[in-house]
């Protein structure tokens, strides 16, 4: 609203303009507050699944780890067999 139209209001008209005011930016503030929750929990949300991602590559890791040594544990079982074998 412009200076002049403010003007020409009386003092109760500019009182319901400030109580309606004050009312929106109360609600703008509810808001902000409220998306602000939102983008943060979206963001724990975010990490999470990164942590996740990453837990499983290192699992992953442990499982070719174990695999591996399964196969050399094999291969040292079959060297003694043939090497006790005449």
């Amino acid at each position: 609203m412009k200076e002049k139209e403010l003007k020409k209001l009386s003092r109760l008209q500019l009182v319901d303009l400030l109580i309606e005011t004050t009312e929106e930016n109360e609600r703008l503030k509810g808001l902000v507050q409220e998306l602000s929750q939102e983008i943060e929990n979206r963001t724990i949300v975010c990490n999470q699944a990164g942590n996740i991602a990453q837990a499983a590559l290192q699992l992953n890791g442990v499982f070719e780890a174990a695999q591996q040594a399964a196969q050399d544990y094999l291969q040292a079982v079959r060297q003694q067999t043939e090497m006790a074998a005449p």
